[in-house]
């Protein structure tokens, strides 16, 4: 489910995929879900009419939004606008479009639930928890190593997500990185924790799914409301790591130079040629 809505929601906003992969979204769910469950004939049947509607409600709708966005910032980055408060309403507008995904597609990803036989059921939480002990050996591993070595591998983890839409860091760009990355709050376990709480509300649904209508409601909620399963804490790491995010992007706006703009801006316009090619599909 989750992979659905990062596939259909940043598909293109991101410019991580291809408009090859838009178009083989099928292909690409089924395989994410035979990771999980494997559906029968009529399962698959009922989801193959689902998906089809979903395609095209996200390229009718959903990708004039992304296409609109997309074209503001780059003329805000044209006549040199970006900053704080313009990438903080970039960044809320991209959520929007996600909270969009999850109401637009929970209500149906939940009846489909509905459908799932307990052996189908019972295969999908181990598939789950096999994943937790693979994501809770991760979090050891990292835990296990110093607290210099972990800077490091965050500064890094910055400077390849920053390159990626700027080109290459100058040095002045790179120690606003290594400045910047020390008041970046821990929240791998807390995001382990709330993957899990999820995981055993929604463990709990199943096995009383016998009313479907209630199931189906409960699962819709929890789908879409995912901020009533994180912790306080994890709340307040998320908020204050934004505010270090939108304040170090703030910083590197400024001191972009005349190639990083120019890599930006055509990084953006290929992502907006990609969401018109596939509006004209």
């Amino acid at each position: 489910m989750k992979k659905l809505w990062l596939v259909l929601g940043f598909l293109v906003l991101t410019g991580c995929s291809s408009k090859l992969a838009y178009n083989n979204l099928d292909w690409l769910i089924y395989w994410y879900m035979d990771d999980y469950v494997e559906l029968n004939d009529s399962q698959e049947a009922i989801f193959d009419i689902k998906l089809e509607g979903w395609i095209d409600w996200h390229r009718e709708e959903q990708l004039a939004l992304y296409l609109a966005q997309l074209e503001q910032i780059t003329e805000e980055i044209k006549q040199d606008k970006l900053n704080k408060a313009v990438i903080a309403n970039h960044l809320n507008q991209a959520n929007e479009h996600v909270m969009t995904l999850r109401s637009k597609l929970a209500p149906e990803l939940a009846e489909l639930a509905s459908r799932l036989s307990d052996d189908q059921v019972i295969y999908l939480f181990a598939a789950i928890q096999k994943e937790n002990d693979e994501e809770q050996e991760e979090l050891h591993e990292y835990d296990s190593m110093s607290e210099s070595e972990r800077l490091e591998k965050l500064i890094e983890n910055f400077e390849e997500g920053f390159e990626e839409n700027l080109g290459d860091l100058t040095d002045e760009q790179k120690a606003m990185v290594a400045n910047a990355a020390p008041h970046f709050a821990r929240t791998r376990g807390n995001w382990l924790e709330y993957r899990i709480t999820m995981q055993d509300e929604a463990r709990r649904l199943f096995a009383s799914k016998q009313n479907t209508e209630a199931f189906q409601q409960k699962l819709t909620h929890l789908l879409t409301h995912p901020d009533d399963y994180r912790t306080e804490e994890y709340l307040a790491r998320r908020k204050a790591n934004r505010e270090a995010y939108l304040s170090l992007a703030d910083e590197l706006v400024k001191t972009m130079t005349a190639k990083q703009k120019s890599h930006l801006l055509k990084r953006l316009n290929k992502i907006i040629d990609d969401i018109k090619d596939l509006q004209d599909d």
